[in-house]
Formats: C-alpha cells, structure tokens, sequence
C-alpha cells in the first residue's frame, strides 16, 4: 500500500465515521460510465475496461452492505448499447455474463432483471433467469441488473402490459382513460413493488440521465463524480452518501 491509498484510506474511515446510517438511501441507482475511457488513460483496450468495471461490482455491493442499502440498480447495458458492432457487443455481453454469474455465486445478493429480456441473445437471457431463479431466497440487498434497459423503453413497455392486462379484462379504452393513473403505470415497470431511487450516482463526469429509470427517478437525488467506474473508490461512494445526506427533500412541497 503506497502513500496515497494509506491517506484514502483514512480519509475513508473518517467519513464513514460520522455518517448517520439513518440518512442513508435505501435505493441507490448507479450509472457505470466510463470502463472505455479509463481502459483509454490506462492504455488499455475497452475489453479491459469493462473487465475492470465488472469486477468493480462485487466492491460496490459490499459497500452498499456496510452502510445499510436495501436495493441497488445497476446500468449496465442500455438498449442504444445494443446498436455497436458485433465485435464490441459480444465481448461485452460476455463479460455482464460472467459478473451476473459472480452475483447470484456470492451468495449474499438477490439478483433482478430490469430491462427487455426479447432483446437480448438467448445465452444471455438464460444467465439472467438462471441468477434470478438461484438467488430468489436471498435475504441481502436486492441487486437490478439493468441490461437491454432504457427508460422510455420500460415506460412504452409498462403502458403496453397495462392495456393488454385490461383488454383481457375487457374493459373499453374509454373506461381506462376514466381511471387511469400514476400508480396503474407504475405497477406495470420493471422494478414494480420497489422502492423509487432516494440517489442516483453516475460516475465520469457525466452530468445526464441518458434514459435511466426516467420515471422511477422524479424524485430522486443526483450525484456526479468525475472519476471513471473503475476507478471509483469507497471514499467516493462516502462522499455521494454523505452530500445526499446533507440535503432536504421536499418532494415539492
């Protein structure tokens, strides 16, 4: 361990110190953004990176365990990611692959598809159901695993179970106008019977949304930070904690 990781460190414990767990989100959603850039600065290549991101994971969630999250989101591969040519997607569905498969090994976590299943390749789809179906009595945090996901997707997706759910039943479209609401759409989402996000981390500086949980997010707190996601350390999920618990949520009040 060199200087700087030593003083991080302790920094870190500082932190961690003087937070009130009660203050803490009990939802968190993270945007893993930038695995290719950093690869880049490293010198690299972008297989690296989303290795290195994955791998990166496993730190997060025990982070999230220490500090009393109940549900983590993770973004990690949106639907426009499913447009890149054959030779950067196949990797990269291989390496989700293989961090889906770490999870549900762990043993701690409780694994959750959130996204479109129809658009994934079949192996993939298949790792999914089968890390869902061997963590289902897991008693840890809840762990999304958003892949093939995009917000305005899950909402076109909500609204379209929500109207077959009711033709089934046969109620007229003139009915349904009568009576729906938020709350009809929002039992139609991917994360129904969740807590919304209390805060949403995007790593690399970023400062957007790019479609992430549009609809479950209204309410949510931001947090940006500079670093790339391989490189975000426990000091900086401290400080998102820490500024998300210096702020006052009026939800509009």
């Amino acid at each position: 361990m060199n200087l700087r990781d030593l003083v991080y460190g302790l920094y870190a414990r500082r932190v961690e110190g003087r937070l009130d767990h009660a203050q803490v989100p009990k939802h968190i959603g993270v945007i893993l953004d930038g695995n290719r850039r950093w690869a880049k600065a490293s010198g690299g290549t972008p297989e690296q990176g989303h290795k290195a991101g994955a791998d990166k994971i496993q730190e997060l969630l025990g982070w999230c365990a220490e500090t009393d999250v109940e549900v983590v989101t993770l973004w990690m591969l949106s639907t426009d990611n499913l447009n890149r040519p054959e030779e950067q997607l196949v990797p990269l569905l291989g390496i989700i692959e293989n961090a889906v498969r770490a999870l549900a090994a762990d043993g701690r976590w409780r694994v959750n598809h959130v996204g479109t299943m129809d658009l994934l390749p079949a192996r993939t789809q298949s790792v999914l159901k089968e890390a869902e179906q061997a963590t289902r009595a897991n008693t840890g945090i809840l762990v999304n695993v958003a892949v093939g996901y995009g917000g305005r997707q899950e909402i076109a997706d909500a609204v379209r179970s929500l109207l077959l759910e009711h033709a089934e039943r046969g109620t007229s479209f003139e009915e349904l106008a009568e009576i729906v609401d938020v709350e009809h759409i929002s039992e139609h989402l991917y994360t129904r019977g969740q807590p919304d996000p209390d805060l949403v981390i995007r790593t690399s500086g970023e400062q957007r949304l790019s479609g992430f949980m549009l609809w479950q997010s209204a309410h949510s707190e931001y947090y940006f930070c500079e670093v790339h996601w391989p490189a975000f350390r426990k000091v900086d999920f401290l400080r998102a904690l820490r500024d998300y618990a210096a702020r006052h949520r009026r939800y509009g009040t």
